[in-house]
């Protein structure tokens, strides 16, 4: 009778939560960061150091798979039972690796980078600004007038519909470019969600050898690629249109490489009743 209800439990429920929490936390970082870079440093800089920012970016989840790696091969109960007492190793299918341990260290990591953003500046001069400074305002002294009235009248705060109708939806590049991240993103995801349990049914590797595995193999070389996508623009100093080509460019080659999976893999495995018969 006790086995006829399935034990419940409700921590995917916090889980969720902090991930929401997170979401809405690393959100402005990316949209408001590059703003930030585009505002108040030069214009044939900004690549560079959006290709940095993007290439820290995936360092991060390169880390990531190593300290998952890390935790799994630790006890889930770690530091509430005795390990001496454990019977199984990560090489069993019951094996349950310390996967809560990783929030615990990147929330900290996460919260303590946080710190260095509250002393960053408000506004800042770009360069060409700062020098012309003093003579766009003795020019306009002169002329009689001041900045403030020179500042346009506060428009009226405009409705979100009209917002993405009138702006965002009938930008052609804007909407162009979203539906691209849309379709990178998503494979993106699906490629670091399923390659590693691809590793570990095909080739028969640990949880933990396989997180070990991406985040060494897969991640440093997107990292790198982004870091010279910007030095190539900013040599080049590229404009729209020379950048949109090198982006099809490259994407296509990408494409065309990662057609290469398909033919790398083995056999599957023997399941009686599955892949053979009982016989």
């Amino acid at each position: 009778a006790g086995c006829e209800k399935e034990p419940s439990s409700y921590m995917w429920i916090y889980i969720l939560l902090g991930n929401m929490l997170r979401g809405i936390g690393e959100t402005p970082i990316t949209p408001l960061g590059i703003s930030y870079l585009d505002d108040f440093a030069k214009e044939e800089n900004v690549p560079v150091y959006v290709g940095c920012l993007h290439t820290i970016a995936m360092l991060g989840p390169m880390f990531g798979f190593l300290l998952g790696s890390l935790c799994a091969k630790l006890y889930v109960d770690i530091g509430f039972v005795d390990l001496g007492s454990i019977t199984i190793t990560p090489q069993d299918s019951r094996w349950v690796g310390a996967w809560w341990l990783g929030f615990l260290i990147g929330g900290v990591t996460s919260f303590l980078a946080a710190i260095p953003f509250c002393f960053l500046p408000k506004s800042l001069k770009k360069p060409e600004e700062a020098n012309n400074d003093r003579t766009s305002y003795s020019l306009l002294e002169n002329m009689g007038t001041t900045r403030n009235e020179l500042t346009p009248a506060k428009p009226k705060p405009k409705k979100w519909s009209v917002i993405l109708k009138g702006k965002l939806l009938s930008n052609r590049m804007y909407f162009t470019f979203l539906c691209c991240s849309l379709l990178q993103f998503s494979s993106f995801i699906g490629f670091l969600t399923y390659k590693p349990k691809y590793l570990e049914q095909q080739y028969g590797q640990s949880t933990s050898k396989s997180n070990f595995l991406i985040g060494l193999t897969s991640l440093p070389p997107v990292g790198i690629g982004i870091f010279l996508g910007g030095l190539i623009m900013k040599k080049y100093k590229m404009s729209i249109i020379g950048a949109t080509k090198f982006a099809f460019t490259m994407s296509f080659l990408a494409y065309v490489t990662t057609l290469l999976h398909f033919f790398v893999g083995c056999e599957n495995h023997v399941v009686a009743g599955m892949t053979v018969s009982y016989e």
